[in-house]
Order: C-alpha cells, then structure tokens, then sequence
C-alpha cells in the first residue's frame, strides 16, 4: 500500500449503492489523485465513523435507507462543524439542492454530472479543509508569539513581522507528509525555508536538493528515480535515484516552474500513487520521502500558457510559502548589510572597514531585483576592492546603477542618493510634502516603533512625535 496519502484526512464517501461507491472511489482515486479514503454504504454508521476518523470531507447521497443524506447533513453541521459536506445525488431537484446548500452544504451535484466538474468540486472543497485547518494551527500558533524552533530559521536575518509570520506557517505545516510548494523572486531565500522545513519535521534521513531546470524528461528520470543495470547503453551498474537517496527525509525540488511537460506527467503520478519505477526495471518502488518544490515562476500564468499542469499545481500547493522580497522589507538591509560586512571580511582576511554615511540609506532606496543573494554578492565585491579604511562607493556606485560626476566623498554620495530619488520627477516636491514623506516612511520601517523611526530621521522622539501630530499622512499602526 501507498505511504502518500493524499488529503492527509480522510474522505468519506456515503452511499447505498456499492457500485456507485466502487466507481466514485476509483474517479477520485485515479484521475484525482484522493486515496485517502472511506466508504461507507449503511447510513446507520456514518455519525459513528466521524466520531473516531479524521475525516474532513464527506461525499453523501440523499436517497438510502435507515437515514436519510438530508437528516446526516443536518446532524454533521451540528455536531461536526469541521467537516465539509457536499451532496452527490441521483435527484435533480432545485429545490433539494437549495435546502441542502442552506442547511449546510459546501456544494450539490447530480451523480450525472462529467468527471471533470466533479474533480473540479473536490479540489475545492479539499482545498477549504486544508486552509480551515491551516488556519486553525497558526491561530494556536500566534496565541503564543513565539517560534517553538527558532534555530531553524537562524540562517535567515530578519526583524520584519511578515517574514516571522511566514516562519510560524512554517511551523504549521513543517510535519505534513502532503507536497509543499515555496515560490518568490530569485535571492529570496527559498533554499532556506526548505531547510528550515526539513529541520523542523525531525525526518531522520537527509534532505536532498536537485534542480530540475533544464533537464530534459531522460536526464529526469534517471535523476529522480536512478535505474538498474543494463537499462541504457553505458549503464553498467546500478544506480539509486534521488528520490531513494532521500528515503525518510526530504526531496527538495528547485525550479519546478521549468519542468517539461512530460516530467510534469512523470512528477504527478509519483506524487498520486507514491510508486515509481527505476529505469529499466519492471518492480515498482515506494517512495517515502516528502516533497518540498520551489520556483520564481508565476505557475498560474504558465498553466494559462499552457506550460503547467493544472492537475500538478494543485497536488503541490496543498501548502503554499510565499517569500516576500527584500524590497518589501526594506528594515532588514541595514541587519543584512552588517551581517554580510562582517562575513566578508573574515572570509577575506581583512578588517571591517568603516561604512560611509548614508551608505544604507542609499542602499534602502534600491528595490533589489536579485533580492538577498544580490545585496551579499554587492557587499562582497565592494569589500573585495576596498583598499581604504572606509568602503569605497565606486562597486555601490555601478551596481546599483547611478552615475555620478563629482569628486568621491560625501558629494557623490548626495549625488548618487539625488539621482536616485528626483531622477524621474518633473518636479520636485515641497520641504513640507518630503518631510510628511520621510515621516510616514521611517514609521514603515520601523513597524510603528517611534523610538526606531527618530533614529532613522536623525531627530529626537519627542519631535517625532510632534511631527507625528502634525503629519497629514497618519503613520501605520
């Protein structure tokens, strides 16, 4: 039997007619990917199966005997708020189907209705158990306001509070057997989280990364899922696959937005049966690792071109982590500068030199494309051609795209943050309008803190605060 459930609850399907039930069973099953299942075909023993399984989805008829499917979707709404419930009825009865959605129902459907709207009717439905109980662990979760595993997130700097938020989903969703899906621009630190993910689920075998971009469905295969002797010519030996190397731990799959089409086919049924096969071989393998997947890309916008499944993205974002850009957190470039300074000054062997004023101001003010990744390489190189006591502003300079013509020193720096900030106004604002700016500015980077905020602006708290009153722009609580 397949160690990859799939929902990681159960399914209860109810019904008196047990070819119906075979049958729906197999739909959901084969071409769903739901095997994660029970069937029940006495309605008298319904209420006592949700009383002992973990069943958060329930596919009940109307029409059977002893009790009725209308009489349990009263009794499951009741007693088991948890629990969605959605009709599968021979009775094509708007009536019917406007009594049971009012009591209750997540959805009605004719048991004549096509394969694909009824997939189509439990994706979503499955898909609201699981944000439900998302839900249900981060609000335990913030309750406390504290991280129960911070050292697995030691490797990633930051004070900004919807980077902690994303750290405590983590933790939400770190013991799930189910894929997870971690997406953000390049540099965001997606390698990271899928670390993170891995230390804290306390799997004992390894995590093992493959980058899938660019490998074309043979190269796939093999890497995934190795192959036996003699399978192709050169194959002389036997070799395991990543997903056996990964046995017990965690298969980190990186770009998974760049997967062809045809390793996207192979990728699914590995993650529906939890089954593969070694090339060259006619035995089948389980797989008993759990799967982490990462990508830059937008896979809805490649599902609309016709690049991704949509059967795929759906079995992998049962968890979604999104990783939010440095340019959207702004606070966390003077923390990281810091700490790239001084990690590349001791893999260089030299003195943390002095940082020029303003140099983080500056460096505040570009959105990052490349994101963390790119600020460390900025740092590096910069350090790597600093030859003074304090760090030079040329490699700033032409990283970060500004030109300027005066003399190095405090005048560049003036001219570089000028270019910067006025170079694609017509006109200049007003000292009143900059000075409201900063304000409200310094109060977003600071998470409202006014003690933070005046350290930023330069000024005392108290004429923060006077500011503050003053300022027709009202600063984030």
């Amino acid at each position: 039997m397949s160690e990859s459930l799939c929902p990681e609850f159960k399914i209860l399907l109810v019904d008196d007619e047990r070819s119906w039930l075979r049958s729906l069973s197999i739909t959901l099953e084969g071409p769903g990917g739901y095997n994660n299942q029970l069937m029940c075909s006495d309605s008298r023993q319904v209420l006592d199966i949700l009383s002992r399984e973990d069943i958060g989805l329930v596919l009940l008829d109307l029409t059977m005997p002893h009790i009725s499917g209308e009489s349990l979707l009263e009794e499951i709404v009741a007693n088991h708020p948890q629990v969605t419930v959605v009709v599968v009825s021979g009775m094509n009865q708007i009536e019917t189907a406007v009594r049971c959605l009012k009591i209750g129902a997540f959805d009605y459907l004719v048991k004549s209705v096509d394969e694909e709207q009824l997939l189509d009717c439990v994706h979503r439905a499955v898909r609201v158990v699981e944000l439900e109980r998302e839900n249900q662990a981060l609000s335990r979760g913030l309750l406390h306001q504290q991280l129960r595993y911070p050292e697995a997130f030691s490797s990633i700097l930051t004070q900004d509070s919807s980077m902690k938020a994303i750290f405590q989903y983590v933790e939400s969703v770190a013991a799930t057997r189910r894929p997870i899906l971690i997406s953000g621009e390049s540099g965001v630190g997606k390698e990271l989280i899928a670390g993170a993910l891995h230390q804290i689920s306390g799997r004992s075998g390894m995590l093992v990364a493959v980058n899938v971009a660019g490998l074309d469905d043979n190269v796939f295969s093999d890497t995934l899922f190795g192959h036996v002797r003699g399978a192709f010519t050169g194959a002389d030996t036997a070799r395991p696959g990543m997903i056996e190397k990964a046995a017990g731990g965690t298969l980190f799959l990186d770009e998974i937005g760049d997967l062809s089409i045809a390793s996207q086919v192979k990728l699914l049924r590995l993650l529906q049966s939890g089954e593969y096969y070694p090339l060259g071989s006619d035995q089948s393998c389980q797989m008993k690792a759990r799967v982490v997947v990462a990508t830059h890309q937008d896979l809805i916008a490649r599902q609309n071109d016709g690049r991704f499944r949509k059967d795929l993205y759906y079995r992998l974002r049962t968890h979604h982590v999104e990783i939010i850009p440095l340019r959207k957190r702004r606070g966390d470039i003077s923390l990281l500068f810091g700490y790239f300074l001084e990690m590349a000054a001791k893999e260089l062997d030299v003195e943390v030199p002095l940082v020029p004023d303003g140099l983080l101001a500056l460096l505040s003010s570009y959105d990052f494309p490349g994101n963390v990744r790119e600020l460390k390489m900025i740092i590096y190189d910069a350090l790597s051609v600093s030859r003074g006591e304090t760090l030079s502003l040329q490699p700033f300079q032409k990283a970060l795209g500004v030109t300027a013509d005066v003399p190095a020193g405090r005048g560049e720096l003036d001219e570089m943050l000028a270019a910067r900030l006025f170079g694609m106004l017509d006109q200049i604002p007003t000292l009143s309008e900059v000075g409201s700016l900063l304000v409200a500015e310094a109060m977003q980077r600071s998470q409202g803190n006014q003690s933070v905020a005046a350290r930023l602006l330069g000024i005392s708290q108290p004429a923060l605060s006077k500011r503050l009153k003053n300022s027709p722009i009202n600063p984030p609580s």
